[in-house]
């Protein structure tokens, strides 16, 4: 029924784990005729079955796994199967106004994301496999929010992550049907938002971060704030919801600041929240020699690495980063910081960070360890989706 992908022996242990990729040094032949983006058989070296996926030999990642079930007939049944799956899982553990419907592995639809802010839907598409049934997928989504009394107004793709090119396609945006207005109004942690479905990054907001967003809050009544890589100004909204006496963020994209702006203008902070477009490395530099100090700092920076290969450069940066913003922090001021790479695990994460402290000649205090929200679930067996690291720290003194 299907071509057929056979594993070399002592190979697959990823799928026999739970993981969801066949890398192409794992394959010993393809037996018959296939175009890329087919389904196709994936079998052990002894002809056990060990599912259903789709192919693409463009890409490292060969095939990705559909179901394991041999018999699965993959048509709008199972896709609708596959995203009702989805939806009930998000009613029942994140707020559902906006946030990540699909989650690519994680939801077992590989090489697609769908975010959902306020009505309007946002898909990336990342794998030829799953790129031919977007629209149907799209349809069948709106279908099952429907049943929720949700109508969507619109629907717009991202798919222009580079990731796309390593897949043999190139990179898009655009409508999926009507056209829209592509600022959408979202509220998060009762922070109001302007999000740019369009031009904004990834898919236009980083939803990942929702409750580490409120976190923070209980930390910044009556405090100095400097919120780091603010993008469009949401954990520094936070902070400034949260009652803090000044909030400066950091960004060096000046079209993120002019959103940040409008983001405080539309929760009436303007007086207390304010936004700078610099580099923050310069930033911190400049702000020790003046001898500038912050009760609270927040660190959210972009992935450093994002490939094995630059894990050592990147480590650096994480370690000077944080070492730069314990020095302006006051004794017994806090620290928020994270890293988004799956690359970057936990234990060099919290190593590097251990490391900033003892040069700075700090000391800190863990309030709390956080991942991403879970709306973006961590699929044990593929670790490329445990991907975010967060820390709150009290930073002491050493006396």
């Amino acid at each position: 029924m299907y071509t057929t992908v056979k594993l070399k022996k002592g190979e697959g242990r990823l799928l026999r784990h739970g993981g969801m990729w066949v890398f192409d040094n794992e394959i010993a032949q393809i037996e018959g005729e296939y175009e890329n983006g087919d389904l196709v058989c994936i079998r052990d070296y002894n002809d056990y079955v060990m599912g259903i996926g789709y192919i693409n030999d463009n890409s490292k990642i060969v095939c990705r796994l559909l179901s394991h079930n041999i018999n699965a007939v993959i048509d709008e049944s199972f896709f609708e199967m596959r995203l009702r799956n989805a939806w009930e899982y998000r009613k029942n553990v994140v707020d559902i106004s906006s946030c990540r419907i699909v989650f690519g592995e994680a939801d077992f639809l590989p090489g697609l994301v769908i975010d959902k802010f306020s009505d309007v839907l946002v898909v990336q598409s990342l794998a030829l496999g799953i790129d031919k049934y977007k629209v149907m997928i799209v349809d069948i989504l709106k279908r099952i929010l429907a049943e929720d009394n949700i109508k969507i107004k619109g629907v717009y793709e991202r798919s222009d992550a580079k990731v796309r090119e390593q897949e043999g396609l190139e990179r898009i945006k655009g409508f999926i049907g009507d056209e829209f207005d592509t600022t959408v109004e979202i509220v998060e942690n009762g922070v109001k938002y302007y999000v740019d479905v369009k031009d904004g990054q990834k898919t236009g907001f980083f939803l990942d971060q929702k409750y580490n967003r409120l976190a923070i809050q209980r930390l910044c009544k009556d405090k100095k704030v400097l919120d780091c890589f603010t993008h469009t100004g949401s954990f520094a909204l936070n902070a400034g919801l949260a009652g803090a006496k000044s909030v400066l963020g950091l960004d060096a994209s000046d079209l993120a600041i002019q959103m940040a702006q409008k983001n405080a203008e539309l929760n009436a902070l303007s007086d207390r929240v304010k936004f700078q477009c610099t580099d923050v490395f310069d930033f911190l530099t400049q702000a020790e020699e003046t001898g500038e100090k912050y009760d609270f700092i927040i660190l959210d920076p972009p992935a450093f690495t994002k490939s094995r290969n630059s894990v050592k450069k990147a480590t650096k940066g994480y370690r000077d980063i944080n070492l730069r913003a314990m020095r302006l922090i006051k004794d017994g001021g806090f620290l928020a910081t994270c890293s988004c790479s799956h690359f970057m695990t936990y234990d060099l994460f919290t190593e590097t960070i251990a490391q900033a402290a003892s040069n700075v000649h700090k000391r800190l205090r863990q309030v709390e360890f956080r991942t991403q929200a879970p709306d973006h679930p961590i699929l044990w067996a593929a670790d490329e989706s445990y991907y975010l690291k967060f820390y709150i720290f009290q930073v002491v003194d050493e006396k």
